[in-house]
């Protein structure tokens, strides 16, 4: 008789356990957000969840790229894993599973075997316990019914398999989906509603992904249709009434246990639905609170807060699932990335919604989806402002075509391109008059960006130093110079050889203060009728923008 290998969890059955949760959420979050109905019917805990399982797949890409032509270690692969979910965690559901990822690592990374190359079933089953346990803790008020009673039952059904790590996973999935079938007879609003708990259904699906992973075998599809035991059930904990918070605040948080601890106190007074997750100086904050402010107030005080989220809930997003009134998406809109808060505003004046690009963390085709549904609108322009952007965006275009929307994607490589867009736009033209009226505008404007070198290194103008400053003229190296207002000067004139009306400046926190006044002074005293107009970006990438056109 032929003997069954044995199966076990390594870097590369993680990656594949990644591409898999993401794409069946992809499939699932459609289903997923429509049983949303708990702590607040918002209906976005699936999309939710396929950002924060896209995140996390991003950074295991990212290591994987890092160690060709060999590949990482198997803790390299989970603690990247962990990281990627924790920086984008997305709502209450998201964050509580970037907290469950993270409690695994803790155990398969670090306190376990270390950097062995595989872990087997016990492991495993021990990382499902720890990360059920690490989760709960995260959550101020633990509510059964939930996605943690979900986890609870997956870790506990895995620590009493015998086996290797597919029969450890194959148990872990089966108790998780006992569990949710169950959780409509413990939340009192799931079973008015007649649904499973959405965070609940969406874990089951990522633990169906790693029994595929490790066993290369797809478990047995879970179905929840015609849920029982709503007149049984005890009624909702926690702040479950109508009038809820009116707020999601989210953030990250860069700061000690201690200042972690007062916060949990602070904001837990402020509000409900608390959750922070993370440790080793970077927390991810979740809460829903009526004073905003307040509680990104208490994050300033604990540390440094940054990637600020605040969803204001819409008329009817009550914690007991109440339907919302429909909504008449508007006929038109324009979705943009920017690279700082400055911009934001500025965009955002305009009438657009932004997605905020940090330094070093470009957002995700899922995260831009998702902005082009937020924008509510039955055509959407997408002005992606970064070259590197160009596949995400046009791969978040497609996806939300095939949902019925009409999206035009204006390749704009700069956030100065954007702006010349977006001042020609104007929403009463024809669709395609106004996508070929914005995307004249940005062709005609040049864009240059001011750097500094962090290393030593060829570029198209010669060899930099680290701490140079590099102008960069539509993309590529034209000018290396020791400061950035004499470089400025350089590149500015060089762009102003070829012509132009309008001088577009978009200052830096990092820019040295005179700068836009030694600019705008070199304008007026060099290029009659050529105009300057300045605008403050705030924490964006590059210390300088300049657009000309």
């Amino acid at each position: 008789m032929a003997q069954v290998p044995q199966t076990f969890l390594d870097a590369l059955a993680v990656r594949t356990w990644c591409g898999l949760a993401l794409r069946s959420l992809g499939r699932a979050r459609e289903e997923i957000d429509a049983i949303n109905v708990y702590p607040v019917a918002d209906g976005d805990t699936g999309t939710n969840l396929y950002l924060t399982v896209e995140s996390a797949t991003a950074a295991v890409e990212a290591v994987f790229a890092g160690y060709e032509p060999g590949g990482p270690s198997l803790a390299d692969a989970l603690r990247a894993m962990a990281h990627g979910a924790l920086i984008g965690a997305r709502g209450n559901s998201g964050t509580i599973l970037a907290q469950l990822l993270r409690g695994m690592a803790q155990v398969l990374a670090a306190d376990g075997p270390g950097d062995v190359s595989h872990v087997d079933g016990t492991d495993l089953g021990r990382a499902l316990r720890r990360a059920a346990d690490a989760a709960r803790e995260a959550v101020a008020h633990p509510v059964e019914g939930t996605v943690l009673t979900v986890a609870s039952a997956a870790a506990d059904a895995a620590e009493g398999a015998e086996g290797d790590c597919g029969a450890v996973a194959l148990a872990a999935y089966e108790g998780a989906r006992a569990a949710l079938a169950a959780t409509p007879r413990q939340l009192a609003v799931l079973g008015r509603a007649g649904v499973v708990d959405a965070g609940g259904r969406g874990l089951v699906t990522v633990l169906a992904s790693l029994v595929e992973a490790v066993t290369g075998e797809v478990p047995p599809e879970e179905t929840y249709a015609g849920v029982a035991g709503a007149d049984v059930c005890p009624e909702a904990p926690e702040h479950a009434g109508e009038g809820g918070p009116a707020y999601e605040v989210v953030y990250l948080l860069e700061a000690d246990e201690a200042a972690v601890a007062r916060l949990r106190e602070r904001l837990d007074a402020l509000g409900d639905s608390l959750v922070v997750v993370g440790g080793d100086g970077l927390w991810n904050v979740h809460v829903h609170v009526d004073d905003a402010g307040a509680a990104v107030e208490a994050g300033v005080e604990a540390g440094r807060p940054h990637r600020i989220r605040i969803t204001h809930f819409a008329v009817g997003d009550v914690h007991t699932g109440g339907e919302r009134p429909p909504r008449e998406p508007a006929q038109r809109a324009v979705v943009a990335v920017v690279p700082g808060e400055g911009l934001a505003g500025l965009y955002a004046e305009a009438g657009a919604t932004t997605v905020l690009a940090r330094p070093g963390e470009p957002p995700a085709s899922g995260e831009l989806a998702q902005a082009l549904r937020r924008a509510h609108a039955r055509e959407v322009v997408l002005l992606p402002n970064d070259a590197e952007l160009r596949h995400t965006a046009a791969a978040a275009a497609e996806q939300v075509r095939a949902e019925g929307v009409r999206v035009a994607l204006i390749p704009t490589r700069s956030a100065v391109q954007g702006i010349a867009a977006l001042a020609v736009h104007e929403p009463e033209r024809r669709f395609d008059e106004d996508v070929v009226q914005m995307t004249s505008a940005a062709g005609a404007t040049r864009y240059a960006e001011l750097l500094v070198a962090e290393r030593q290194s060829w570029t198209t103008a010669g060899i930099c130093q680290a701490g140079d400053v590099l102008g960069l003229i539509d993309g590529d190296v034209a000018v290396i110079g020791p400061d950035l207002t004499g470089t400025a000067e350089t590149v500015l004139d060089r762009m102003l050889q070829a012509g132009g009306e309008l001088v577009t400046l978009v200052v830096g926190d990092d820019a040295p203060e005179a700068v836009a006044d030694r600019l705008e002074a070199r304008v007026r005293e060099s290029y009659l009728a050529v105009d300057t107009v300045v605008y403050r970006g705030g924490r964006q990438g590059a210390p300088l923008l300049i657009g000309v056109e």
